[in-house]
């Protein structure tokens, strides 16, 4: 990789870094709705994959649980990630699934 190259790259994860921050203190501080803060996480998720396509397995891996564990302290309800076998996930808009918590 030519260093122009690796440096366009470092600022693209620098800039989804800052996204994903950014997002987190909103969900965790902002007074925002449940689904408000659901459609946040899934248009990060598409700013992601704007920067790195083909990366949808590591936002699931990287981000998705810090966003979990951020909306269930927020509101008490973990996020799930959408199941690809199901066809979720594919840009059909926010619309992420919401696991009932455990009574």
């Amino acid at each position: 990789m030519e260093n122009q190259e690796i440096k366009e790259e470092n600022r693209r994860i620098r800039f989804l870094r800052f996204l994903v921050d950014l997002s987190l203190r909103s969900i965790q501080q902002d007074d925002l709705p449940l689904d408000e803060a659901f459609g946040l996480v899934e248009e990060v998720k598409r700013a992601a994959l704007n920067l790195f396509p083909e990366k949808e397995v590591a936002f699931e891996l990287i981000y998705r649980p810090r966003f979990q564990r951020a909306t269930e302290a927020r509101f008490g309800i973990p996020l799930t990630p959408p199941s690809p076998l199901r066809g979720e996930g594919k840009g059909e808009g926010p619309s992420p699934s919401v696991s009932s918590p455990e009574s």
